[in-house]
């Protein structure tokens, strides 16, 4: 069956569906087998919201979806509801961002109030990626991913999760200093320097945190960013040999010169064998038009 064809039978399904809701509010179908009813309206219409998805109308798929997890939700499975809630959130992605996330709050309420705290979490980061890429709301997408870092925090800790936690919490403290939040993007690459600094595995990763954390500090303030390097490197003495903290002393020593060429030809120098992403040009900048008379410079 074409496209067509598949949409034409959903909307005969979801039709179908309604009028079973409709007759199990009859006084005698809720004596005599109003649930039966509901069930089958429930599955009628995730079956048209997947014959939906097939023809690729997405709003009706969603919305599909989630007249089930309305059902599923009188009938007492809550399991079955948040399932529906996320399948419905995931159709409207592709059309509706925000009534996408309505969908997926509407999941995470359930799967909180069950207990799924790392499910919850899970979600917590598709909304964040959505407020992020679709609707460019860097605070929406922070408070996202700082709630899902809570949840997996506060679940039993093995080397999957710290890695998803770590992931969240550093798209906060990246976002932070981009919105001038120093002192939070500074704590949070802070702890996670520290957490990954033992771990034999995520230890090489250590030192871009520590390094992104004194940045923070170098733009707030000079002495700040000479103190934090000088922690940096007795908490964690391998950061000592890296390049990242030899760029970070050439660019103190500019910095207190206020030679601005010297600084430009450190961050070349760099950039020539790790290329800067568009966070680290924009923190560089930041710091380098404190130099006298650098105005709007940049750092070629």
């Amino acid at each position: 069956m074409d496209s067509a064809g598949k949409e034409r039978e959903a909307v005969q399904l979801m039709a179908e569906a309604e009028k079973r809701v409709k007759g199990s509010h009859s006084f005698l179908r809720g004596l005599f087998g109003g649930n039966t009813r509901v069930e089958e309206a429930c599955e009628m219409y995730t079956r048209a919201a997947n014959m939906f998805k097939i023809a690729k109308n997405w709003s009706a798929a969603g919305n599909a979806f989630c007249q089930a997890a309305k059902l599923h939700m009188q009938l007492q499975s809550k399991h079955d509801s948040a399932t529906s809630f996320v399948d419905a959130g995931n159709a409207y992605k592709k059309a509706d961002p925000q009534e996408a996330i309505n969908c997926l709050n509407a999941a995470i309420d359930i799967y909180t109030d069950m207990g799924r705290f790392t499910i919850a979490a899970k979600h917590h980061i598709t909304i964040a990626e959505i407020y992020e890429a679709e609707l460019v709301d860097i605070e929406k997408a922070i408070a996202h991913y700082e709630q899902a870092a809570d949840y997996y925090k506060g679940e039993e800790s093995n080397r999957q999760v710290l890695g998803i936690t770590n992931k969240c919490l550093l798209k906060v403290a990246a976002y932070a200093a981009q919105l001038e939040q120093y002192q939070k993007a500074i704590e949070i690459y802070e702890q996670v320097g520290t957490n990954t600094m033992d771990n034999p595995l995520l230890k090489y990763s250590a030192k871009e945190y520590f390094f992104k954390a004194a940045l923070c500090h170098f733009i707030v303030d000079e002495l700040n960013a000479k103190l934090a390097l000088e922690k940096y490197e007795e908490m964690f003495p391998a950061f000592t040999d890296s390049r990242e903290c030899k760029l970070l002393k050439k660019l103190l020593e500019a910095h207190e010169e206020q030679n601005s060429e010297a600084y430009t030809e450190a961050v070349k120098e760099f950039d020539s064998i790790s290329r800067l992403d568009q966070w680290l040009t924009t923190m560089l900048l930041r710091i380098k038009k404190t130099i006298q008379g650098e105005g709007d410079g940049d750092l070629k």
